[in-house]
């Protein structure tokens, strides 16, 4: 198969779809691999390091478009992008379609077959190929939200671990799965007074096992969290509801009850975001203010630490690469129960029902397609 790793052009977006050495495990089985010139220089892939295992190395991304049988890359296709996919053609990204309608209809009218990483499924119903990003996204989610209290980011003033004889910043973190349990790790590291809500009483469970005293922990539901940002320096929105967009449980009325100066981080964004004021913003401008209260919604996290974040992701994705590869699309979704379940459109068809409900969007069944 020819697959094409095009540069990522999302705002400040410095990862690329596969690095060097996932490129070497493709041409070493038999497979061709075209590379965006400099799509993985600002994380230290070289050009030359990706000759060396086998790419070749494109000058644009129209080319490797047009050329390609798949695009493996790491952010959802900008509409641009989009309009480039060709029927019949694989792209295997991040989609976050819930909370993006034009990308879905554009989608839909290239009649490509979008697999989305964030849909992929593993053992016990996990979504491994979310897991990396969301691990980094929520360890970020405690340093971005520290350097949101400062003063200079318009925040409290408020030190996350407190130094003897003052008290520790009060942190909330809202869900308790991936995001929400490694923002709770540093915010425990940092001495933090840490709450976690979760609506999972056996995952409540599993939490208190493992941090013990030095987090509470609380079954979610209105009143709870209404009454815990009352008191919150940082709150932590780590909700996912796979495939659909998140809900908002935090209202703006809501706000008014908080203190000035403290802090929303929405790692739930690409999925709408579970604050009402949620907005997405960029790397660039990741920081707005509404009633006193400031948002820090950035929709790629991760990016950030793009080198971190490549590496973590292609440890995941690169055997469901190598599966796509060697037996096409089709045939290896058939073989791949979890993989089929990341089938997000195929055909001009939305195939994953949540994304279908999120969207008001018609579904089909991928049983019907593939």
């Amino acid at each position: 198969m020819l697959i094409g790793v095009p540069k990522e052009i999302k705002t400040r977006e410095y990862r690329v779809g596969m690095t060097p050495q996932s490129v070497l495990e493709l041409t070493r089985a038999g497979h061709q691999v075209m590379v965006e010139a400099n799509a993985g220089a600002a994380i230290d892939f070289s050009d030359d390091e990706y000759r060396k295992a086998g790419a070749k190395i494109i000058d644009t991304p129209e080319e490797i478009f047009a050329k390609a049988e798949m695009i493996v890359k790491v952010k959802e296709p900008q509409l641009n992008e989009c309009a480039m996919l060709r029927e019949g053609q694989t792209i295997f990204t991040y989609l976050h379609l819930a909370a993006d309608k034009p990308q879905a209809e554009a989608l839909e009218k290239s009649k490509s077959i979008a697999i989305a990483y964030e849909t992929v499924t593993g053992e016990n119903g996990r979504l491994p190929l979310l897991q990396p990003m969301s691990e980094v996204a929520g360890r970020l989610s405690i340093q971005v939200g520290a350097r949101c209290l400062e003063m200079t980011s318009g925040g409290r003033g408020v030190l996350l671990g407190g130094v003897p004889g003052v008290e520790s910043a009060n942190v909330v973190i809202i869900g308790g799965g991936v995001s929400g349990y490694n923002a709770a790790q540093m915010a425990v590291g940092l001495h933090a007074d840490v709450t976690i809500f979760d609506r999972s009483l056996n995952r409540l469970e599993e939490l208190d096992t493992i941090f013990g005293n030095r987090v509470q922990t609380v079954y979610s539901t209105a009143g709870a969290l209404a009454d815990a940002i009352v008191h919150a320096d940082l709150v932590i929105g780590a909700v996912l509801i796979p495939g659909a967009a998140a809900p908002k449980l935090i209202t703006r009325d809501m706000l008014k009850t908080m203190r000035r100066g403290a802090v929303l981080v929405d790692i739930s964004i690409d999925q709408g975001g579970c604050f009402e004021t949620s907005r997405p913003t960029t790397h660039d401008d990741p920081y707005y203010e509404v009633d006193g209260i400031v948002h820090y919604c950035v929709a790629n996290m991760p990016g950030a630490v793009a080198r971190t974040s490549t590496l973590a992701l292609n440890n995941r994705t690169l055997p469901h690469i190598l599966n796509l590869a060697n037996f096409g699309p089709k045939d290896a979704m058939r073989r791949d129960h979890d993989l089929r379940e990341g089938l997000n459109v195929m055909d001009g068809h939305i195939t994953h029902m949540a994304v279908a409900e999120a969207l008001s969007m018609p579904f089909t069944d991928p049983e019907d397609l593939i």
